[in-house]
């Protein structure tokens, strides 16, 4: 069995959710949380980064503080979907930094891009500017945020 295979038990669960909530917490802090002492709980850790579990540490970021006031997504239906296509898309939009998420989806539409902007005249101009010129872009379905309900959720560790 692989390390990512590897079931969790209960005190990894528990490391697991510590760290989503606070990935700041020092290695005593971690271990208190979660009744082990330090080494054991480094030598955890460290199992679930190389598992994969763990895929890096993270500032969550205030989008209004940088002038980024716009919040919207872009939902896309493709011209054809090919595999060439596919890639050539994805890797062109890999490269906007405005587009902070990009989903491949089942149902009416192929791609759900999620984009910040500085406000609706940038966010429009990126849409039209380097959006539509993506690779394949057939149609396009644009809203916009109006309340952030729930952001940057934790994921369920199955506690």
């Amino acid at each position: 069995m692989s390390e990512s295979e590897r079931d969790l038990d209960r005190t990894d669960r528990l490391i697991l959710e510590a760290l989503q909530a606070n990935a700041r917490l020092t290695m005593a802090e971690l271990a208190e949380k979660v009744s082990l002492s330090q080494s054991p709980c480094w030598r955890r850790v460290q199992l679930l980064e190389r598992g994969g579990f763990i895929l890096g540490y993270h500032a969550r970021l205030e989008r209004r503080q940088l002038g980024l006031s716009v919040h919207g997504f872009v939902s896309l239906r493709m011209e054809d979907h090919t595999p060439r296509t596919a890639a050539s898309f994805e890797r062109q939009v890999v490269a906007l930094p405005e587009v902070i998420a990009c989903q491949n989806l089942s149902g009416q539409y192929d791609y759900q891009l999620e984009l910040v902007a500085a406000d609706h005249e940038a966010f429009a101009r990126l849409v039209r500017e380097k959006i539509r010129s993506l690779p394949g872009v057939k149609d396009i379905y644009t809203s916009f945020t109006l309340k952030e309900v729930k952001t940057g959720g934790a994921l369920p560790v199955g506690l």
